[in-house]
């Protein structure tokens, strides 16, 4: 008897990933399918299509499919055992959303073992392009959802976040607005989270109430669809979407299909997917308390939050590994490429230098104090240099290695204070 396993997968937007692991939490296997590269048929750059108004951004549903599809020929090829897959999971980029036709749970379903699943699901989809959370098409949309519901506060107080132009509600608007027809020929709309478990489910998986804090349609608090939110976004909406689950539930085993083909066992159970960043902080096993931050062209900072203050500012989702608790995540514009241009204009394009400047300067950087924004941040929104000295006065420079303290100590206080007004507490 094979040695149990775990599989976990993740829908990202450049590539489809998975990993195998074993009970000792040892990676035993792992894979990628890259979008543009492995899948040059689609003719996608970065995993996406650029639309030409340069706000409307999709990916092709069938390249997913197609996709998870080439992965597990790849295992399937390398000899992988699949039955002793116990139980699989899975990550999705947030907000992107699928749209199923009717008629389609029953393809997903019954579909033929002889065929790869693209080539049985290739007419499933009334919009074949998938908008994602790159797409900013959707401010009208955003306005009236704000003035529908009393109030930008109002709808971050029900559903964790202000109107955001690529979170699902209004990309669902957006679509009901511009192609009814469209509409009404879907049956069910799911995130790319739950349209991956849907896969593995052989039936229509329900979102998570984690990633579904990301709609703009949740009721943080009761974990059920807002009536006045799905109102004001399209008729009929809350059939489309189901009813969402714990992200921890345990959907149901996995669809025959996969143990025809590739011999998964049939008892191998599918656990609820859900978005990146949830995902991230369960794999972090981050606790009550903690802050993670990912520092990348945007910095990313998310933490465990046990009562939560929805603002104007940053998101409230619900906590993945805990329903009863939060998660807050706040995004930063002006991350890396920032430090990259005052480590270029002030240490020599050096971060041995950049760091020596650092270390030689002391905390609290003796009352100088500087915002850095080269592009408008999105928390506070706010543009340019602001450097300030010990009397609080603005100044217009600081020596090289006041300006790298300056810029370091302002990013990750700036990191606290947004985190403090969601309603994170800092242990004394």
């Amino acid at each position: 008897m094979a040695a149990p396993c775990y599989l976990g997968w993740d829908f990202s937007t450049q590539q489809l990933k998975v990993i195998a692991i074993d009970e000792q939490l040892r990676v035993i296997y792992e894979d990628n399918v890259h979008f543009d590269k492995d899948l040059p048929e689609f003719k996608t750059q970065g995993g996406v299509y650029i639309h030409s108004d340069r706000l409307t951004v999709t990916s092709p549903v069938l390249m997913w499919v197609k996709a998870l599809d080439m992965i597990l020929e790849k295992m399937k090829s390398s000899g992988f055992n699949f039955s002793q897959v116990r139980a699989l999971s899975g990550a999705g980029q947030q907000h992107g959303s699928v749209y199923w036709k009717k008629g389609s749970m029953q393809v997903l379903k019954n579909a033929s073992a002889e065929l790869p699943l693209h080539q049985s699901l290739q007419a499933c989809f009334s919009v074949s392009n998938s908008p994602i959370w790159m797409d900013s098409s959707t401010a009208s949309q955003c306005s009236a959802l704000e003035k529908a519901i009393g109030g930008a506060q109002h709808l971050a107080s029900i559903t964790g976040s202000r109107a955001y132009e690529r979170f699902t509600g209004n990309q669902i608007a957006k679509i009901y607005s511009q192609n009814p027809e469209v509409y009404l020929q879907t049956e069910r709309i799911s995130l790319v989270s739950s349209f991956a478990a849907s896969l593995f489910l052989g039936a229509y998986a329900p979102i998570d109430y984690s990633d579904g804090s990301g709609m703009n349609l949740l009721q943080i608090w009761e974990k059920v669809w807002s009536v006045s939110c799905l109102d004001a976004c399209a008729p009929g909406l809350k059939e489309k979407l189901g009813c969402p689950v714990p992200s921890h539930s345990v959907l149901g085993p996995i669809s025959p299909y996969y143990s025809q083909r590739y011999g998964f066992s049939p008892d191998c159970k599918v656990v609820a997917f859900t978005g990146d960043n949830p995902a991230s902080l369960a794999g972090m096993r981050l606790q009550e308390g903690d802050i993670a931050i990912s520092l990348g062209t945007s910095d990313t900072l998310f933490l465990w939050i046990q009562e939560p203050t929805p603002a104007l500012e940053g998101h409230i989702l619900c906590n993945p590994v805990d329903s009863q608790t939060y998660m807050a995540l706040l995004c930063f514009k002006n991350g890396s490429l920032m430090r990259e241009r005052v480590r270029d204009d002030c240490a020599s394009g050096s971060w041995d230098e950049f760091s020596k400047a650092l270390s030689s300067t002391v905390a609290g950087n003796n009352g100088n104090l500087g915002f850095y924004f080269d592009v408008m941040e999105i928390t506070p929104e706010a543009v340019g240099i602001h450097r300030f000295n010990k009397a609080n006065q603005k100044v217009s420079v600081f020596p090289k290695e006041v300006e790298i303290r300056a810029l370091i100590e302002g990013q990750f206080m700036a990191k606290r204070i947004h985190a403090e007004k969601l309603g994170y507490k800092v242990s004394k």
